[in-house]
């Protein structure tokens, strides 16, 4: 990954402000920001991509006391939250156009995102309606799901969130298009059905390994070496859990998780970018 440097936050908010379109930004009534909506976003994406903290208090009270040059007028807590959630729409909007949705080959995989302990479940209010539970290797979970696909390179080319229930295989039309040539992934997206209509729809090879309950299955060479390509992506999940910190349960409302999913997403593509 880039290595980052102070004075790249100025590189940040340049690139930040001249991809977004104006037509997103345009001022509503009340009482005007003391920041605007490019350097509010530059201030998410600089804390998910250096500093990397959990929650958005901690991003404010970081960037008022060690980034007082560069914000030197920087709004209260509340205000800042609000502004944030705003955002929602033009930190989408700039992963999507990051997003490499004209690559020919793709890795599929899926993870759980929990809002909280299994034991707490049952209790939880804050993603109420909106999460289940889901069950994986691991166990279950109560939460969301990330669905994703990749490059070869470990960068991001598609994403989407569903509630933990959502099975793998059916994310698979939002995560490949006419322009994926092949498709690589776990048993799950196996499934014959799916396949059958994914080849219909964009002409895409799916391919994953045998079901356990079938003891022979004939792969040529080509894709036996794809298939040892899968864990790369988990490798991007490791990435993003354990040093991005994007499973949290500390958001209070819905959009605070998309919010938190949407900067730690965006911070890691640029990254991924960065790189190559």
């Amino acid at each position: 990954m880039l290595s980052l440097e102070q004075n790249h936050i100025t590189e940040l908010y340049v690139w930040v402000d001249d991809s977004l379109p104006k037509t997103l930004g345009k001022p509503g009534a009340g009482r005007p920001s003391l920041l605007s909506d490019s350097e509010i976003l530059t201030v998410l994406l600089w804390n998910a991509m250096l500093l990397r903290q959990k929650n958005l208090k901690d991003i404010h009270r970081t960037m008022r006391l060690y980034h007082f040059k560069d914000f030197p007028i920087f709004p209260q807590y509340s205000a800042f939250v609000s502004h944030c959630h705003k955002l929602i729409p033009m930190l989408h909007f700039l992963l999507q156009s990051l997003l490499e949705d004209t690559a020919p080959l793709r890795i599929l995989d899926s993870t759980m995102l929990p809002v909280c302990k299994l034991i707490r479940a049952d209790s939880h209010k804050v993603a109420l309606g909106v999460a289940d539970f889901g069950k994986n290797w691991q166990g279950w979970h109560f939460g969301f799901k990330l669905h994703a696909s990749i490059t070869p390179k470990n960068t991001l080319s598609a994403v989407v969130l569903t509630p933990a229930s959502f099975y793998d295989a059916q994310a698979m039309p939002k995560l490949l298009n006419k322009h994926a040539r092949l498709a690589v992934g776990d048993t799950l997206y196996g499934a014959s059905v799916m396949g059958k209509k994914i080849w219909e729809e964009y002409g895409t090879i799916v391919i994953a390994p045998p079901h356990p309950k079938q003891k022979k299955k004939i792969a040529t060479f080509w894709q036996i070496f794809l298939l040892e390509m899968r864990p790369k992506i988990e490798s991007v999940w490791d990435y993003l859990k354990e040093h991005m910190h994007l499973i949290s349960s500390f958001p209070r409302s819905v959009s605070g998780y998309i919010l938190h999913y949407l900067r730690i997403l965006l911070g890691y593509q640029l990254l991924a970018l960065s790189s190559l």
